[in-house]
């Protein structure tokens, strides 16, 4: 087909099958997503029929897809190593596929997040010198969004993990916040900003990342309000600090929206001020959606994949795509193995004897 062969088109791989609504959100999301980009082509692989009827409401995708079809899918609830052994065929492993066979430049999933990892390390692999893949997304702050990793795929790492991971998350930030000419400010998460404090895993990193040439600027220790401070471009964690943190974050922001609500519907009164803080309201919420910050990365792979919310929506997942073409339009992949050979060469840091 002449558009997957015209070099300048992107190539995003949609398991179309995915997450709690399948194409009946994932299909309007591709058609928010090629609204003025015509440089983005998608490979659709879910069930012809499911899909078909959603495609035809959207003119825009006509000539900016392909349905490849399969009526297999890797079931929400379904263990990792049951997805491992019953995967073939499956929307969500021929999309991943699509990018290892170079015919995609990455792929987009709503699906079991589990075995979304397993697959994609099983049939990607990691890229040239990444110990561990992690998970990256977007934080908004005050001052300004962060990325933060690792967000759960990595319990327990040392410090040659969470320096890579602060490569990863490094070339990560310049491809979001088009930061091409700027090196990234990449902080650590830990209990206190002292040298001090912390385990010796986070003080191992540190120690490293204050001597070392990578594609990010060290900042120092963050706390975590530094979070939603916006006081870095790059947070670096472990994956057990770094879901918790997310999980957190999620609650507060369901609890003040709750609180909100309520305290503009409880009565007459309440409802006319809500009436005149209208336009205030409409900005808080715009600042604060979740749905425009949807999207994990799985950092560290031979290929992009992003993981989408299970249950987005169109506006949700599209922003999840949109990640994924960013990233494939500055070549993420190779800049990463070039940077991790570029660390691991330098006397600095071979002599810390990580």
């Amino acid at each position: 087909m002449s558009d997957l062969e015209n070099s300048e088109k992107i190539v995003i791989a949609i398991d179309a099958m995915g997450g709690d609504f399948g194409p009946a959100e994932i299909i309007p999301a591709l058609g928010l997503v090629i609204q003025g980009r015509p440089d983005v082509f998608f490979l659709i692989f879910g069930d012809e029929e499911k899909i078909k009827p959603h495609l035809h409401k959207y003119k825009s995708l006509a000539g900016a897809c392909e349905i490849r079809h399969t009526d297999k899918m890797v079931k929400n609830d379904e263990k990792p190593s049951n997805a491992l052994r019953n995967s073939k065929d499956t929307s969500m492993r021929l999309a991943i596929e699509a990018v290892k066979n170079k015919e995609a430049a990455a792929i987009v999933s709503a699906g079991n997040t589990g075995a979304l990892m397993a697959l994609s390390k099983m049939v990607l692999k990691t890229s040239i010198g990444v110990h561990r893949p992690a998970i990256a997304s977007v934080m908004p702050g005050l001052a300004k969004d962060s990325i933060m990793l690792d967000l759960g795929a990595n319990l327990i790492v040392d410090s040659e993990n969470l320096v890579q991971f602060a490569i990863l998350g490094s070339i990560f930030a310049r491809a979001y916040n088009k930061m091409e000419d700027t090196k990234p400010s990449v902080g650590l998460l830990n209990i206190g900003s002292e040298d001090m404090k912390g385990p010796e895993h986070i003080r191992g990193a540190a120690e490293i990342l204050s001597r070392v040439d990578f594609p990010g600027e060290y900042y120092g220790f963050v706390e975590g309000d530094d979070i939603t401070k916006g006081t870095v471009d790059v947070i670096v964690c472990d994956g057990y600090a770094g879901n918790v943190a997310l999980k957190t974050a999620e609650g507060v922001g369901k609890y003040i929206k709750h609180y909100i609500n309520d305290a503009f519907t409880s009565n007459p009164l309440a409802m006319l001020g809500g009436l005149f803080a209208f336009f205030s309201l409409r900005k808080l919420k715009r600042q604060t959606d979740p749905r425009l910050y949807n999207g994990g990365v799985f950092l560290g792979l031979n290929g992009i994949c992003i993981k989408s919310h299970g249950g987005a929506d169109a506006l949700s997942f599209s922003h999840a795509v949109i990640k994924a073409v960013r990233l494939a339009r500055l070549g993420y992949i190779e800049h990463v193995a070039q940077e991790i050979s570029h660390l691991t060469s330098q006397e600095s840091f071979l002599s810390s004897g990580n």
